[in-house]
């Protein structure tokens, strides 16, 4: 079942956090969940079974400075890789779409490694009917 995320779901994400590629402590998850919770331009939705956490999609919603369309940034996406090819990805998006709807948001877009590794995700991106059309630049503010 898809429902919103709750603070008592920190232990929870440390696997989903893992497979995504960035390993968090159960204490850290909590501090962001606590700074994102109460935030209303933010929501994260969980797939949960059997009381297991499953799968994950967190977003924020935002105007543009370059367009009159407002629009979704999905921050973090994760399915257990033994529960991927489930559907759940596909529900979890579906989910994110309709949030958007609600937001008024006309785009929804994500950000997604170059890395090899990376290469199935794209490609179930691409079947959700996101296209690949940027590049992203970081810097770290150290």
């Amino acid at each position: 079942m898809i429902r919103n995320v709750k603070l008592e779901d920190a232990e929870g994400f440390v696997p989903l956090m893992d497979a995504l590629g960035y390993p968090s402590s159960k204490e850290q998850i909590k501090n962001r969940l606590q700074s994102i919770l109460p935030q209303e331009h933010y929501q994260t939705f969980v797939y949960e079974a059997n009381d297991e956490l499953l799968g994950m999609i967190g977003m924020t919603f935002s105007e543009a400075y370059h367009t009159d369309d407002p629009h979704v940034r999905i921050i973090a996406f994760v399915v257990r890789e033994t529960e991927q090819g489930k559907g759940i990805g596909k529900m979890l998006m579906e989910k994110a779409g309709e949030w958007a709807l609600t937001k008024g948001a006309k785009t929804i877009m994500l950000n997604s490694g170059n890395r090899a590794e990376r290469k199935k995700a794209h490609e179930i991106y691409h079947s959700f009917g996101f296209e690949g059309r940027a590049t992203g630049f970081y810097k770290r503010l150290d």
